[in-house]
């Protein structure tokens, strides 16, 4: 069974920046989409940004700007860089691998938590 772990989380203040990475193992991201959620407190898990096999990249619009995410095929591993981030981007952030049709098909890994704070 495939294991997501992400790290790369913690506490930063407003207009700060993180790399949250999410390693695959088991498996392989290579032949699926690789999705970065994010879960605030008492709220859904929404998605904020996928990348395609090819590299091509959809983020939220309450992200785009300021987050970028990658991939490095050779690493099974899926990056998003986050900078000038704002209170409203705290909660727990996950990765899934997606199908074509944006499917979250893995378990759900422990996440990472960040907090953005003065």
């Amino acid at each position: 069974q495939v294991q997501l772990v992400e790290s790369g989380g913690g506490l930063v203040q407003p207009g700060g920046s993180l790399r949250l990475s999410c390693v695959a193992s088991m498996e392989t991201f290579n032949f699926y989409d690789g999705g970065w959620y994010r879960q605030a407190l008492g709220t859904q898990r929404e998605l904020v940004a996928r990348i395609g096999t090819a590299g091509s990249t959809v983020y939220a619009d309450s992200v785009k700007g300021r987050f970028t995410i990658s991939r490095d095929s050779a690493k099974s591993t899926v990056y998003l860089q986050m900078n000038g981030l704002k209170p409203e981007d705290t909660g727990v952030y996950y990765c899934n691998r997606l199908t074509s049709n944006g499917i979250p098909i893995s378990s759900w890994g422990q996440g990472t938590q960040v907090t953005v704070s003065s």
